[in-house]
This record gives C-alpha cells, sequence and structure tokens, in this order.
C-alpha cells in the first residue's frame, strides 16, 4: 500500500511545469508495486481543484486511487504528533492535513509518496518515503 500525497496529485492534475512529469511517473511505476491509497484529508485537499464532487470523483478512479478512511489509532497519533508540534514552537492552530496523513500511514505501514517530506520525517520518522 502507498499513501499518495495531495501535492502529487495536484501536479498531475494541474500538469504543473516542474513537477507534473516526476509525479506522473511515480504514480505509473508505484501502481505496478503497490494498491494507491488517498484518505478523506486529501480527498478534501483536492476538492479545491474541482468545481463538482462527480468531476473529482471521476479523477480519482481514472488514477486507480482507493480512498482509505482513517482508523481511530491514526486519528489519535494524529493528535499526539500535533501536540509534538506546537510544543517545538509550531505555530498553527488547527491540526495540520500532514498529521493525518502520517499518522494513517504509521499506522498502516505504509510508504507516502510526497514532495514535501520535512514534516513526515520529523513527526513519523518509521515511516518510508518516495521523495524526488
Amino acid at each position: 500500500m502507498l499513501l499518495v500525497d495531495t501535492n502529487v496529485l495536484v501536479d498531475v492534475l494541474e500538469d504543473d511545469p516542474q513537477w507534473a512529469e516526476w509525479s506522473l511517473a511515480q504514480l505509473r511505476a508505484q501502481s505496478q508495486i503497490h494498491d494507491l491509497l488517498i484518505n478523506p484529508v486529501i480527498y478534501a485537499e483536492l476538492s479545491l481543484t474541482f468545481s463538482k464532487a462527480e468531476a473529482l470523483d471521476a479523477a480519482v478512479d481514472g488514477m486507480g486511487l482507493v480512498l482509505r478512511e482513517i482508523n481511530r489509532p491514526a486519528l489519535f497519533l494524529a493528535g499526539k504528533a500535533f501536540v509534538r508540534y506546537r510544543r517545538k514552537g509550531g505555530k498553527k492552530q488547527n491540526v495540520l492535513a500532514d498529521f493525518f496523513i502520517g499518522a494513517q500511514a504509521a499506522v498502516l505501514g505504509c510508504t507516502i509518496l510526497t514532495r514535501d517530506a520535512r514534516r513526515y520525517q520529523t513527526y513519523f520518522p518509521s515511516v518510508s518515503l518516495i521523495v524526488p
């Protein structure tokens, strides 16, 4: 199982001039090895680029992504990681999407495909990452 971070999917959907090629190549290669997962947080972040849910659902299906709910152990871990972030001087007041994504990957024991490794490496060091 591979959890695909929002930034990789947006690269492809918006044909990012710098990252679309890398992101698309990774999605193609990793889909040969892993089930590609997203969670409700990633789905919600992706919704910003679509005007209708049906269009988003078609894109998700077209990319072969599986929507997987975040279980309670991952939600709990996300909260604990966020507390560590705040104690280290983090300024955000709400639980950030990356904490939900990282916690789910940690609990499931899966890898994250992302371009933003910093927060995952800091708060979820056990999670393997595929990064540029």
